[in-house]
């Protein structure tokens, strides 16, 4: 009897192949015959589950956003239940810093795919905006949360302060890969924002 193919298994496993390669070597000069190589497959059977390269980009962003995904949620639920909106921010932004391993992997992916955005500026146009719009949208929510719940101004612009908060920290994790700070002078950077942002008067 002939093998029984797990197709979404064997797309993820070259996905995947993509995103170790962006975290290694950048994706401007990957071709789909390296990722064949470092998935372990035939090009052909990269050429079959991904019909072009920019699909396959495209299909491993997803699985790079499910990967960042699952670390917010863990990170959260170490803070302890039920999570405060507080929580639920101070855990989602905490696990984009890259103070271990796995944070430094997923932030030199995400830079990666930042670097081929800036070379073919369609690519990002069309498809770049999508993962950090849905998590704006998500620590949005839960700020209104805390405005509703009287414990941040009610007068702030959320979408603004979010987008304050996710440049900030950005910034702080290029600052640790750049070796110009360590995971705790980040991590205390961010908790003296958010503490000025859950009480105005500290």
């Amino acid at each position: 009897m002939p093998k029984r193919v797990d197709h979404d298994l064997r797309r993820r496993q070259i996905g995947e192949a993509l995103l170790r390669i962006a975290s290694t070597r950048g994706l401007q000069a990957a071709s789909m015959r390296d990722v064949a190589a470092e998935a372990g497959v035939s090009l052909r059977l990269v050429q079959y589950y991904f019909h072009t390269k920019t699909e396959l980009l495209l299909g491993a962003l997803g699985y790079l956003g499910e990967q960042l995904s699952a670390r917010v949620e863990q990170s959260i639920r170490a803070l302890g239940t039920p999570p405060t909106p507080r929580g639920v921010i101070y855990g989602t932004l905490s696990a984009i810093l890259p103070t271990d391993a796995e944070g430094r992997r997923l932030t030199r992916t995400y830079a990666a795919y930042y670097a081929l955005a800036l070379a073919e500026p369609a690519l990002g146009a069309a498809h770049g905006a999508t993962y950090p719009d849905l998590l704006e949208r998500f620590l949005a929510g839960h700020l209104r949360t805390a405005q509703q719940a009287g414990q941040v101004d009610a007068d702030l612009d959320t979408p603004t302060v979010v987008a304050g908060l996710l440049a900030l920290t950005n910034g702080l994790g290029s600052s640790i890969l750049g070796g110009q700070r360590d995971g705790d002078a980040a991590l205390a950077i961010l908790t003296y924002h958010l503490d000025r942002l859950f009480d105005p008067k500290s």
